[in-house]
C-alpha cells in the first residue's frame, strides 16, 4: 500500500516558491503604498495653497499655522491618515508682497519616498518638480 501525500522535499520546494513571491512582491506594494500617501499628501498641499489664496483675500495676510489652536490658522486640517506619514508646515511672511510656503516632510517609513521633502509656494511653484 502507497502513502498519499506529500513529501518533506515537495513541501519544502512549495515553501521556497512562496517565500521568493513574497520577497519580490513585498516592496513593490509597498513602494505604491509610499506613492499614494505622497499624492494625497499633495492634494492636501494644493487643498490648502488654495485656502491661502482665500485667507489673503479676506485677511490682507496668509495664514502662518495648521494648528487650530493658533491665531493665524488656515482653516484646514491634513487628513488623518497622513499624521504618520508627514509632518505639514506653513511659512508665511508679511512683506510686500505676502508670501507663504507650504512644506510637508516625510516621517518613520515614508521617508523612504523618492521624495521625503515637498514644498508649494504663493507662486505656484512645486519642488521638486519630479515629484509632482
Amino acid at each position: 500500500m502507497r502513502n498519499r501525500g506529500f513529501s518533506l522535499i515537495e513541501l519544502l520546494i512549495a515553501i521556497v516558491i512562496v517565500g521568493v513571491l513574497a520577497a519580490i512582491a513585498l516592496p513593490a506594494y509597498t513602494s505604491q503604498l509610499r506613492k499614494s500617501a505622497r499624492a494625497e499628501a499633495q492634494s492636501f498641499m494644493t487643498t490648502a495653497a488654495g485656502n491661502q489664496q482665500q485667507y489673503l483675500l479676506n485677511r490682507r495676510a496668509y495664514a502662518s499655522s495648521l494648528d487650530p489652536s493658533s491665531s493665524g490658522y488656515l482653516g484646514v486640517a491634513p487628513p488623518a491618515d497622513l499624521n504618520g506619514k508627514y509632518t505639514f508646515t506653513v511659512a508665511a511672511t508679511a512683506g510686500l508682497p505676502p508670501t507663504f510656503t507650504l512644506t510637508a516632510t516625510a516621517i518613520g517609513a515614508q521617508a523612504n519616498d523618492a521624495c521625503p521633502t515637498m514644498f508649494i509656494d504663493s507662486a505656484g511653484n512645486r519642488n521638486p518638480p519630479a515629484c509632482w
